[in-house]
Formats: structure tokens, C-alpha cells, sequence
């Protein structure tokens, strides 16, 4: 049973995180119009809307992709009392609950016992190759006020009403999920097939909805781009559809938590291999340096940073990091100067998955089988090796200050 698994794991990550989608040509305009409630409240099953009235429509297009509550004054109640959407909601609930019980009380406790001196120094995180993956580096790093992600996947668009009105949606958003519940990563493959299908044509549909499911209310949203220097400016949907080999398309969103904190998060769509960033002109990287000191989050990584040839973003993140916390997929041992790094392990190490055995790092079993320095437990799976017993974190702090 085991060896069946983990042989379906290896053909899903043959994608991994370098799979890219065609981009959609669908308008990405938002309409709102007020619409009273005329279904009773019964039909709606376990989805009863307790939302506050000011809502942005942004608000109610992550929250209906979610499969929750929308204002009774958006366009997409009235949609909300279709029998389809009501079964993807009630579904979709059952999976984030077993989600959350599983895995996300057991990271915010973690996050809290082990991360408390981080948080603090973690006003900006740095989650390079991360796709759309909002839901694991806002639970690991709740208070901190800006996330830069970047991936391959197109940045996509606000999905327009035809897509949100067509019952295809729900089971194609519902499978692009299955492995991040699952398995802690996105099985980049079937996501780029499965969203293509119903014209979602990028990342920020399930960044809109990863940040409904953490309990961030969506205040704003602009499309934004980087231009050779390194500056943010303002994008449209045009360039956002087709960028150009020579730009750094991107979106940016403002958030409020629960608590009441504002953040921002900013997603862009692009190849950090040495070459396209010779391309670009290092455009994302000249950015990622204004941030200031970085903490940086790497996870199932397919150990891009391991190769010669991603030498400029492994150079930057060991340069304006305070703190890296990674698992063995990102920055291999052998690249961290042990005389500026202090280093703390968690869980447990063996080896990559099969599809990755050539990732094999000695330097790694000779630290988690150290006596003196015993490795931490590490309560919840995550990467490629995604059970528990199987899974590792490794937490690197820079003993002198960073670059600025």
C-alpha cells in the first residue's frame, strides 16, 4: 500500500512547481447588483450567511468560491440557494473542518511554542516557488503584515459571473484542492487542467479563497507589475493575460484578520531559474531586496535550489534572510556558510521520496542522527514526505545581520 502511494505521488509532482497554464481571455469584471432574498433560510442546509453588511465584492467572490456565506446584497446569494453550490459548500465545510482538526490546530500550536522569537522579527515573509499556497504560510506566520509569494502559475483574474454561475466550477475547484488538504502541496498538473477547464486562469481565485478559508476578509485587490528596476506599478487585465517574456505580472491583496490586523499579500508570476532572471533583469529579485530582512518559507520546492543553475534566488535568500525555515527541499546544507547560520531540526530525516533520490543530502543524516542536539518533534506532515513520521522542518537563523 505504501509503495502504491508514493508511486502516485511521483507521476503527480512530475509537473511539480515549474508547470505553467494558458492564460484565460475572460473578462474579469465583478458585478454587484442588490438582490433580496427570496429563498428560506432553511434551504440553505448547514450554510447560513452571518456576514457583516459592508462586505467588498471581492469578500464575496473568495467566500463563494469557498463554499461559504455571501452578503445578502450580493449579485451571488441568489446563487448560493442552488442546489449545486449548496452540496460543494456542505462539502467543502466537512473538508476544512477535518482539514483544520488535523492540521491547522496542530501548526498554530507548533507555529506559537517554536516560532514566537520569529514572528516577531517576521514583518515581511519571502515564499519563493510557492504557487497560490496562501494557507500554509499564513498559518505558520499569522501576525506578520506582508507575503510575497512567487510561482509559475499565471496570476489569473477575479473569475467573471459566467464562471461563477457554472455548476462545473465546484468539482473542479474541489479536486484542485484535494492534494493541498491532503498532502500539505499542490499537484501542480491537475490544478493547471482542472482550473483551465472552468476558465479560472490563474492563482488569485485560490488566493481569494485560501484567504477566506484563514479567516482574512478580503478588502482590495489591483493587478500590479515589475518593471526592470525592480518597482511595483500599477497592471491591467491585458498585460496580466499576456505579460511578455520580459515582465513580472503580479496581484496584490489587502487582507484585515480576524484580530483586526491588516496585511498584504502580493503574488507573482515568475521563473527564478538564472537564466529567465537574466531575462528580466532581475526584476524580481531587486524587489525582493527593497523588503528589507526576510523570513523565508520553502516548501516542496522539487529542490530547484539544490542545482547550480538557481544560484541568483538561493544567493538572495541566504543574503536578506534573518530567518529560514524550510524543509529539505529548499537550500541544500552544503550552500549554508555554518559559521553565519545556527540551525534547529525538526521531525524527521531519511531521504526524498523516490522521484527525488538524487536529492539525497549526507550532511542532513549526520544532523538528525547528532546525539548531542537532538532533533525536535514536529507534530504535523508537511512536503513531500507528507506523514508525520515522515516529514522535516529545518529553522535557520543568520547569527549576524542581513543585507539591507
Amino acid at each position: 500500500m505504501r509503495f502504491s502511494t508514493v508511486w502516485l505521488l511521483c507521476l503527480a509532482l512530475l509537473g511539480g512547481a515549474c508547470s505553467e497554464q494558458a492564460p484565460s481571455q475572460k473578462s474579469a469584471a465583478i458585478i454587484r447588483q442588490p438582490a433580496p432574498s427570496t429563498v428560506d433560510s432553511s434551504a440553505r442546509q448547514e450554510v447560513t450567511p452571518k456576514v457583516d453588511q459592508a462586505i467588498t465584492e471581492e469578500q464575496d467572490i473568495a467566500a463563494f468560491l469557498a463554499g461559504m456565506p455571501v452578503s445578502t446584497q450580493s449579485s451571488l446569494h441568489q446563487l448560493t440557494t442552488r442546489p449545486a453550490w449548496q452540496a460543494f459548500a456542505a462539502d467543502a465545510e466537512k473538508s476544512w473542518r477535518n482539514y483544520h482538526q488535523t492540521r491547522t490546530t496542530k501548526i498554530q500550536q507548533w507555529a506559537a511554542a517554536k516560532l514566537d522569537s520569529v514572528h516577531r522579527a517576521s514583518a515581511t515573509v519571502f515564499y519563493p516557488f510557492s504557487g497560490p499556497d496562501l494557507l500554509n504560510v499564513i498559518t505558520l506566520f499569522p501576525t506578520s503584515q506582508t507575503y510575497v509569494l512567487v510561482g509559475l502559475e499565471p496570476v489569473g483574474t477575479i473569475p467573471p459571473p459566467s464562471t461563477l454561475e457554472d455548476s462545473t466550477l465546484f468539482p473542479a475547484v474541489k479536486a484542485s484542492l484535494w492534494s493541498v488538504l491532503n498532502f500539505s502541496f499542490f499537484r501542480t498538473n491537475d490544478m493547471a487542467v482542472n482550473l483551465k477547464s472552468v476558465e479560472l486562469d490563474g492563482a488569485l481565485p485560490l488566493l481569494m479563497l485560501f484567504a477566506a478559508r484563514t479567516d482574512q476578509q478580503v478588502q482590495s485587490l489591483r493587478y500590479v507589475q515589475l518593471n526592470a528596476d525592480g518597482q511595483l506599478l500599477p497592471a491591467d487585465t491585458t498585460l496580466i493575460h499576456k505579460p511578455g517574456p520580459k515582465v513580472i505580472p503580479g496581484v496584490e491583496l489587502k487582507l484585515t484578520a480576524k484580530n483586526g490586523q491588516e496585511k498584504t499579500v502580493y503574488y507573482f508570476s515568475a521563473d527564478l531559474s538564472d537564466w529567465k532572471l537574466g531575462i528580466t533583469k532581475e526584476a524580481m529579485l531587486r524587489y525582493v531586496r527593497t523588503l528589507g530582512p526576510l523570513t523565508t518559507y520553502v516548501k516542496s520546492a522539487t529542490y530547484l535550489m539544490h542545482k547550480i543553475y538557481f544560484s541568483k534566488v538561493r544567493k538572495l535568500i541566504l543574503e536578506n534572510s534573518r530567518y529560514i525555515l524550510q524543509d529539505d527541499s529548499g537550500i541544500a546544507m552544503k550552500y549554508f556558510p555554518p559559521n553565519k547560520w545556527q540551525f534547529t531540526y525538526y521531525g524527521t530525516y531519511r531521504h526524498p521520496i523516490n522521484l527525488f533520490s538524487k536529492f539525497y543530502q549526507p550532511e542532513l543524516t549526520a544532523a538528525y542522527q547528532d546525539s548531542t542536539r537532538k532533533p525536535q518533534p514536529l507534530p504535523f506532515g508537511t512536503g513531500y514526505n507528507w506523514r508525520q513520521n515522515d516529514s522535516n522542518l529545518l529553522l535557520a537563523r543568520r547569527r549576524d545581520a542581513p543585507a539591507s
